[in-house]
């Protein structure tokens, strides 16, 4: 009974906030033609971030799927090897870890972008601005992860050399660190920097939704395995589809969409969930140019040393922008 009243309550939800083209997808779905498969795995991370592709259950239903599966990993970067074994097939993840990924070779695809930015960069006191991070500590989970990608290529944006500028601590948990003022910086991603504000701990010198040229950019975007894409474009479009709704959910209703993470399992604090969507712009998918991301980031990447292929490559070899031109034409309203 509960699970019928959440199923009957989330559905409400879509309606109420106009999800897009839900009423037309019969319509639209014929056009398309069949869906090769009914079934379709995604990855399952501890970031609140990723909403959309958590709220995204009852649209693949909608648009006909019917085995939708969420393989638990630690972390998101985790899918690249995921999807190169079959166990995954579409996912969310940073712009940021999708290049370096293709860099790597790895067997992917971007197919959408979905959200602004998720991020945001904490300090002590004393530090107001990225370029006053020199000399200081700055605590990562290893050299090489995401977050120190990331703040490299900030560094790197006012002019610091992320190597010999930034004292890169990786020992420990940097949130911990950070919270015992043993680091003077830490990026830390949702449900992070809603933790960090209701302790009353630092704060933020850069927030990716806001300040640029980070908020100019997708944050996460969608990719799914080559193999998945060749063998099932509809299955694909479709996927694809139902996320950027969700996305338009995470939107339009964010109290209701956190209380349907938390209801899902996907999130253990309804504040923390509610205050993520709030924060993360997740209405800008029609705005940001997808591609435009991925060669800003490849290119900052490049220049940074963390990946080798030059943007055009990276966009050439790990990128197909067709469902996503389909689909602004079809949800534009």
């Amino acid at each position: 009974m509960t699970m019928l009243q959440t199923r009957r309550r989330f559905l409400a939800t879509v309606s109420g906030a106009g999800a897009a083209g839900l009423v037309r997808a019969p319509r639209i779905q014929a056009a398309e033609g069949p869906l090769e498969t009914t079934a379709v795995r995604l990855p399952k991370v501890p970031a609140l971030c990723l909403a959309p592709q958590y709220a995204a259950d009852e649209l693949l239903r909608a648009e006909g799927f019917t085995d939708i599966r969420y393989v638990e990993m630690a972390h998101s970067t985790l899918m690249y090897e995921a999807m190169g074994r079959g166990e995954v097939d579409v996912g969310l993840n940073l712009a940021i870890s999708h290049v370096r990924a293709i860099d790597a070779r790895a067997p992917i695809a971007v197919i959408g972008g979905v959200h602004g930015g998720c991020y945001e960069l904490f300090a002590g006191s004393g530090t107001r601005s990225i370029i006053d991070l020199k000399g200081k500590s700055v605590g990562v989970l290893a050299l090489g992860s995401s977050p120190h990608a990331f703040l490299s290529v900030m560094a790197a944006n006012v002019g610091l050399d992320p190597v010999k500028d930034v004292r890169w601590v990786t020992s420990g948990d940097p949130l911990e660190l950070f919270t015992q003022g043993k680091i003077d910086a830490f990026l830390g991603f949702p449900p992070e920097p809603q933790e960090l504000r209701n302790r009353g701990v630092g704060h933020v010198i850069v927030n990716t939704a806001i300040d640029r040229p980070w908020s100019q950019y997708f944050c996460c975007m969608l990719a799914g395995s080559q193999e998945y894409i060749r063998k099932y474009p509809v299955a694909t479009k479709r996927v694809l589809r139902a996320v950027l709704k969700a996305a338009d959910l995470c939107a339009a209703d964010p109290a209701r969409t956190a209380r349907r993470l938390v209801d899902g399992g996907f999130a253990s604090r309804y504040d923390y969930a509610l205050q993520t969507l709030r924060d993360v712009a997740y209405d800008r998918w029609r705005e940001y140019d997808a591609e435009d991301t991925i060669r800003f980031y490849a290119l900052r990447l490049h220049e940074t040393g963390f990946i080798k292929s030059s943007p055009q490559k990276i966009i050439a070899e790990g990128t197909n922008w067709r469902f996503l031109d389909e689909l602004k034409r079809e949800l534009k309203a």
